[in-house]
């Protein structure tokens, strides 16, 4: 059985999670910025699917991304360097949401639930939670959404309508976030989507060491700048991220 969480935002010790289902924690609570907060500054993250209650995870190991390690293949690279498309952050946060909760062809339904993007849109008006948007002639073509606490950024979801427009905002957040110097960029789980970009699996103590002093370190928390990412690549093709 898993703990059942009352009205403060007080977690069980990630270590006392499941290992099958692996990281299962605690179910209960709500989605109020002060609780999920907490979660997310000791390795715990919500995730749920309608119908159920509202379950709490963190997974051993956990999937991790090292900015500077992001992995730009050959043919992402040439993409980057082409001139049709623009990077903006935090200004279409609610519709990178709503895509990113669109049914997909090979899932039915979505765990982000509508009490799921209103909790995370109270986020982003509370300067916690950003959106990084791919646009084409005006469209909003790809993007993801995630947390910035301190210096770790937790990745939530990301989405596309055109090939390679999801890699393109990955890429230009991981040159960004070199640049404001973060740790880490959380990615959950295992992938070999995610495995072919850098990711790669660390202990999950390993990741709540480092959280407990990457989320007390950095800049406070705020909107980032809409052109943050503007030319990126097409400025220094050749760079690193």
């Amino acid at each position: 059985m898993i703990p059942w969480l009352g009205p403060d935002p007080v977690f069980p010790p990630p270590s006392r999670a499941l290992k099958e289902p692996n990281g299962l924690l605690c179910a209960g609570g709500d989605l109020e910025p002060a609780r999920l907060l907490a979660a997310y500054r000791t390795g715990i993250f919500p995730w749920y699917g309608e119908g159920e209650p509202l379950l709490w995870w963190s997974p051993d190991p956990r999937m991790v991304l090292v900015p500077a390690e992001f992995r730009i293949s050959h043919s992402l690279r040439k993409r980057l360097r082409k001139p049709d498309y623009t990077v903006r952050c935090d200004t279409s946060f609610e519709a990178v949401m709503s895509a990113c909760a669109a049914p997909r062809q090979a899932a039915g339904g979505t765990w982000i639930l509508p009490e799921m993007r209103a909790a995370y849109l109270r986020l982003h008006r509370l300067g916690h939670a950003h959106s990084v948007e791919t646009w084409i002639d005006g469209e909003l073509v790809g993007g993801l959404y995630g947390v910035a606490l301190g210096r770790a950024f937790y990745g939530e979801s990301m989405f596309a309508r055109v090939t390679d427009a999801s890699k393109i905002a990955l890429a230009h957040l991981a040159r960004y976030l070199v640049h404001r110097d973060f740790a880490v960029v959380d990615c959950q789980m295992n992938t070999s989507h995610l495995a072919s970009l850098g990711a790669r699996e660390i202990p999950r103590s390993d990741f709540v060491a480092g959280l407990a002093r990457w989320t007390r370190e950095g800049d406070a928390p705020g909107a980032w700048p809409d052109d943050a990412m503007k030319d990126a690549f097409r400025a220094a093709p050749s760079a690193a991220p």
